[in-house]
């Protein structure tokens, strides 16, 4: 009964904390900008006296969620500023982690601003080692931005660090339809206020360069580098890992880019468009189909290197042990085959079962050949001796004995 009254204390505090924590955070999270605010409410509400309560009861609530929404602001700005600061200054685990902070939040946060921060976080990754976290970041990055040159060059890079030369490939050419429309535009794409990584009057150059890294790529393809893909660096293992190392680095990969969760950020997103979220769902979808089958393969082919690395090892093993096997039973052999023989000329010199002083100097002589056996077997040694009737003491060095 005791037990049962402390579980029903113990819970219904759990219950007054979590509700506590619920209602703090309503306020700051559930917030959204009012629909029918106007340009006269404002101005009435700064013209009223302090004392003079306003004409609009809701004037004041909707003031209230344009300050929220000005802090989330200045909180986002503020976050990602330290988060860029982070990723100049070479610290880039800070730098991941301030930019998970703003792209996993549970407040809504523009399109292009969380575009923004995806590239910068790939960035991260990328400057970190952590390729497949990079690829799926440039995903999420295009997905919410086509036309965003940083991502499809990071990504393109990135395929050709890990020799994917066919899907290297595919990115080149996109960005070289992108450079050759920006080109017929003359202006970049996007708005004009839009913040690029890359300069109009720089295109010209960047296409031709553009144009004759393609064409090495496709010589490399068709010399046959298509099939030798680094699947170490995909997954973040170092070579000759172990069968558990890979599982786990596996499963963690699985778990992160697995394809049901890759438009899970939509939902942190505000489009200003709502006709947008099929396609950025759709870009996100097949683009995250497309690297996780990419970790399967990377799967596949280091699984079964290790497993062939195993089965050599057993091997080597089976043989080293075999060796010295081979050499006890070959060094083994010299004794008992001298045994052998002796038995077999003792018998056939005494089968009448007579003793003659002949035979007692051919016994004497013999007994030499029976000093080597008294150190390795001297219960064989004395049969022999009975059944040829020796009674007499022989003569032996204490050495004999000594073995």
């Amino acid at each position: 009964m005791e037990d049962a009254m402390v579980l029903l204390q113990t819970g219904k505090r759990l219950a007054s904390a979590a509700f506590r924590r619920e209602s703090i955070c309503r306020s700051d999270d559930s917030f959204s900008l009012p629909t029918t605010i106007t340009t006269s409410d404002i101005s009435s509400a700064a013209t009223t006296p302090p004392s003079t309560p306003p004409r609009n009861p809701t004037s004041l609530s909707e003031f209230q969620n344009i300050s929220h929404l000005l802090s989330h602001i200045k909180f986002l700005l503020r976050r990602r500023t330290a988060a860029i600061a982070a990723l100049d200054a070479g610290l880039y685990s800070e730098a991941i982690r301030h930019f998970s902070k703003i792209v996993d939040g549970r407040r809504l946060a523009p399109q292009g601003f969380l575009a923004e921060c995806y590239m910068h976080r790939a960035s991260a990754y990328k400057a970190s080692g952590r390729i497949a976290e990079s690829i799926s970041d440039c995903n999420k990055t295009l997905a919410l931005d086509p036309t965003c040159i940083q991502a499809l060059d990071t990504r393109a890079s990135l395929l050709e660090t890990i020799r994917c030369l066919p899907d290297c490939l595919h990115d080149l050419e996109h960005l070289k339809l992108l450079y050759n429309s920006i080109l017929r535009d003359r202006k970049l794409p996007g708005p004009v206020w839009k913040r690029h990584n890359v300069r109009y009057r720089e295109i010209p150059g960047k296409l031709c360069a553009l144009t004759t890294k393609i064409q090495q790529l496709k010589q490399r393809v068709a010399s046959g580098e298509t099939a030798n893909v680094d699947y170490y660096a995909l997954i973040g293992l170092r070579r000759g890992c172990s069968r558990s190392e890979l599982e786990r680095a596996h499963l963690l990969l699985c778990l992160r880019h697995k394809p049901d969760k890759a438009t899970n950020f939509i939902d942190s997103c505000e489009f200003a468009d709502e006709r947008d979220v099929d396609s950025v769902k759709d870009r996100a979808k097949m683009s995250a189909l497309l690297l996780y089958r990419l970790l399967q393969k990377g799967y596949s082919s280091v699984m079964s290197t290790i497993m062939d690395e195993e089965a050599a090892e057993k091997r080597r093993k089976k043989a080293t042990v075999q060796v010295p096997q081979t050499q006890n039973s070959s060094s083994n052999l010299d004794p008992e085959s001298t045994l052998a023989y002796s038995v077999n000329s003792s018998n056939a010199s005494d089968c009448d079962g007579r003793v003659n002083p002949s035979e007692n100097e051919t016994t004497t002589s013999s007994t030499n050949a029976f000093q080597g056996v008294f150190c390795r077997d001297l219960a064989a040694v004395g049969n022999l001796l009975s059944q040829v009737g020796f009674n007499h003491p022989l003569p032996m060095k204490y050495e004999a004995l000594s073995c």
